[in-house]
């Protein structure tokens, strides 16, 4: 935060020292935003190419170990288990683990209680710090059998193919490819109090743009990438000689997808989707937004400090997801702010904005590019995402902002804290029978 405040309070009495100084820095500035939007517009053309036929079915397939790390997830319970066992795999290669907190006693007892099939296993890890998801899976990974592993969260649907899909792909490529990320979609089936159609639509649009588009773009560019907290699919192996994730790190997936890259490896992508509900409320999506980006600078700091394994092909996919993604959120309120004062002035002096154009015209090009590609994302998808959401996104985007300064906040004062994100099923109120299905219904219907 004081890095930050800085660097602002810098750059504003250069203004006025050193104007020559403040104008090479404003120019540097606008040409990264040029940067970013020709690097969105690459992905968007990198992604669109079609999409390969399924590998063939291996010989023979190898054993799989499941992973869903929980914390407080009693209620959710039921619905997770009735989807991990409509998974389309054979029974007897598969090898699942509920990892559960010692202290998480309500979750325990939910478990034991539950019917689940004879794979799924109830792992309860011994107390200890830090008391995070990375350290979860790490105590699941010393145990597990399988020759690949997937994780879950407590609130996924996967599509029951997925695990096939997967096992096939690493059947037929080369043992570099280690990890296959698969896309994660946004959906609700049904409006209740956690609901917030403006978070929730515009949620799943910011998924899309990133599952749909810029990962598989830079799978196809033989890039690393930041993975997702849940559904990639690791050799064991491999990810064994990583020595798993980091449990430190609030964003553990984020920093392996870079890891995996610096040991020569690379990631790929899959095409059938895992169904998540949003956050919902802002009550509930602050505290992921914060931890997200307090993740991403964790993950920056860490691997800035050697060069090793990198190479500039590394940086730059580095730079233009987690950096893009922490300066985008840090100036997009001030952009929005910027923009709303400047025709505020211009509105209250009855004359036309002194705003440079160059500037303005910079701006205005980032924010076009950035709802052109959510908006193909969202379609690819089959997310709703209408022109009303493109003019809304701006204010979407200044929350960003909000949670930028939470995150940075949150990074000198806990850095390693979890913030936890509640998970409800995702069912019909009881409070009336004729509340009808939001629009993440049809899209998640036509998406499967």
């Amino acid at each position: 935060m004081a890095a930050f405040l800085t660097f602002i309070v810098g750059l504003v009495a250069s203004t006025a020292v050193w104007p020559s100084v403040s104008a090479a820095i404003l120019i540097l500035m606008q040409l990264g935003f040029l940067i970013i939007v020709g690097w969105r517009l690459l992905t968007v053309i990198a992604s669109q190419r079609p999409v390969a036929p399924p590998p063939p079915a291996p010989r023979a397939w190898p054993r799989y170990s499941v992973i869903v790390a929980l914390h407080d997830e009693a209620p959710i319970l039921p619905h997770l288990v009735e989807r991990l066992a409509g998974l389309d795999y054979p029974t007897s290669l598969l090898d699942g683990y509920l990892v559960l907190e010692a202290h998480d006693q309500a979750t325990i007892d939910a478990a034991r209680a539950l019917d689940r099939p004879d794979w799924l296993h109830i792992l309860v890890i011994p107390p200890g710090v830090p008391t995070t998801k990375p350290r979860a899976l790490n105590h699941a990974l010393a145990v597990a059998r399988g020759d690949i592993l997937t994780v879950y969260d407590a609130e996924d649907d996967p599509d029951p193919l997925q695990l096939q899909e997967a096992a096939a792909r690493f059947a037929v490529e080369d043992e570099d490819l280690v990890c296959l990320q698969a896309p994660l979609r946004i959906r609700r089936l049904h409006k209740g109090r956690e609901a917030s159609p403006f978070l929730d639509r515009h949620f799943a649009a910011e998924y899309a743009a990133l599952f749909e588009i810029t990962l598989p773009a830079m799978a196809r560019m033989r890039l690393p990438f930041p993975l997702g907290g849940t559904s990639n699919h690791f050799r064991v192996s491999a990810l064994r000689a990583l020595g798993g994730w980091d449990a430190w790190n609030v964003t553990e997936d984020a920093d392996l997808g870079f890891r995996i890259w610096r040991r020569g490896w690379r990631l790929g992508v899959l095409s059938r989707p895992t169904f998540e509900t949003p956050p919902g409320r802002l009550v509930h999506w602050l505290p992921q937004r914060t931890r997200w980006l307090k993740g991403y600078m964790q993950t920056l700091s860490v691997h800035t400090r050697s060069a090793s394994g990198m190479g500039w092909r590394g940086w730059s996919a580095m730079t233009l997801t987690l950096g893009a993604a922490v300066a985008s959120a840090a100036l997009h309120a001030m952009s929005v702010a910027w923009i709303g004062l400047s025709l505020l002035i211009a509105l209250l002096a009855r004359q036309a904005p002194q705003t440079p154009w160059l500037g303005l015209g910079v701006l205005l090009t980032g924010a076009a590019a950035a709802v052109l590609t959510t908006a193909i994302g969202a379609r690819r998808a089959n997310t709703p995402f209408s022109v009303w959401d493109w003019i809304a996104a701006p204010a979407y985007w200044s929350l960003l902002s909000l949670a930028f300064v939470h995150a940075l906040i949150r990074l000198i004062v806990e850095p390693h804290r979890w913030d936890k994100t509640p998970h409800r099923p995702d069912v019909a109120p009881e409070v009336s029978l004729s509340i009808g299905k939001s629009d993440f219904a049809d899209a998640g219907r036509a998406a499967a």
